[in-house]
């Protein structure tokens, strides 16, 4: 007996005698049957995506947004805390710049396409001021990219929990030599005025956005169609050897302020805010002003006075061809 498809995709029975049995019709109908149930199990499969889809764009971009920023803190944070929690034997500055390099590099490729990839407070808002995100969607990108930074440094110290031990014994400290505080979140050098940090930030967050600008310009040269994440990561590059002396260019709001309440709430305690005579909120402030700063820089010397395209008058004048025949006809 074998089993054939019937009316209405139903099964029936079809008997066969030992002289009516080959190899092929055996063959056909195990084929019929695994073609039916192939296509039973894509509809189910197509159904539940469909009832999985999020069709609202702010929760996917908030939801880009968070894991774009948590990728961020994993990689940038992670190289730190190897560098660090090995005292050196496995990293070093170069091998930090290049966590974070490639950390917003792979951020700005996981949220680009949905978000825009901001993954960064200050470039959320100078997009905002720009009028290129609207401003009911801030808040909702800045909460996803604080999130996403908090996860992330959670994730780091449960990847090395046992090098934080065996680092300081248990001890987790903001300041002396096992100090481990700084992994997470920025801490100036010492005798570093507030003032002088602050402008640190406001440089070094509007040189970012003043690059991220250029790069994604399409009147200006700009880059590739899919490069511009490396390129933006290139820029954080040039911004981690040229200006980290005074306090490790945070130059993300998010960046620090989230890691540094997860430090309070894990064990590092309140001195992670009235460490550096209460530094906590340069980098915070400081980039939300330099990424304001480099937007209307690159806006009033650059994108306001790209020249509009010019008009193709012959096609103008073939469309009005084309209306009045249409009308005549």
């Amino acid at each position: 007996m074998s089993y054939v498809m019937g009316g209405a995709g139903k099964f029936k029975t079809k008997t066969l005698n030992s002289s009516t049995i080959s190899s092929s019709t055996v063959c056909q109908d195990i084929r019929d049957i695994s073609a039916v149930g192939e296509s039973m199990d894509f509809g189910k499969i197509r159904k539940l995506k469909e009832r999985c889809m999020l069709r609202s764009d702010i929760i996917r971009e908030f939801l880009a947004e968070l894991l774009g920023t948590f990728v961020l803190i994993l990689f940038g944070c992670g190289s730190v805390a190897q560098t660090v929690l090995s005292r050196g034997a496995k990293g070093e500055n170069l091998t930090i710049h290049f966590g974070f390099t490639l950390g917003v590099m792979l951020a700005v490729y996981i949220a680009g396409g949905v978000s825009g990839g901001h993954v960064n407070p200050a470039v959320s808002l100078a997009m905002t001021v720009l009028g290129k995100l609207p401003i009911i969607k801030f808040p909702v990108y800045v909460a996803a990219q604080f999130l996403g930074a908090f996860l992330g440094s959670s994730a780091v110290f449960c990847l090395y929990y046992d090098a934080f031990t065996d680092f300081s014994g248990g001890n987790l400290t903001v300041t002396g030599e096992n100090a481990t505080a700084g992994i997470f979140a920025s801490y100036p050098r010492e005798n570093l005025p507030l003032f002088n940090g602050f402008i640190d930030q406001v440089i070094g967050a509007g040189a970012l956005v003043l690059c991220i600008l250029a790069i994604v310009d399409q009147r200006n040269i700009g880059a590739p169609r899919g490069l511009e994440p490396l390129v933006i990561g290139l820029s954080i590059m040039a911004i981690a050897v040229s200006m980290s002396l005074n306090c490790g260019y945070p130059i993300n709001p998010a960046r620090d302020l989230g890691p540094r309440l997860f430090t309070a709430m894990a064990g590092w305690g309140k001195e992670v805010f009235s460490a550096g005579d209460g530094w906590w909120w340069v980098p915070v402030i400081g980039p939300m002003v330099g990424g304001v700063v480099g937007a209307m820089i690159y806006y009033l010397m650059i994108e306001l006075h790209h020249p509009e395209p010019e008009k193709n008058f012959e096609d103008d004048r073939s469309l009005k061809d084309k209306y009045e025949m249409n009308a005549v006809n």
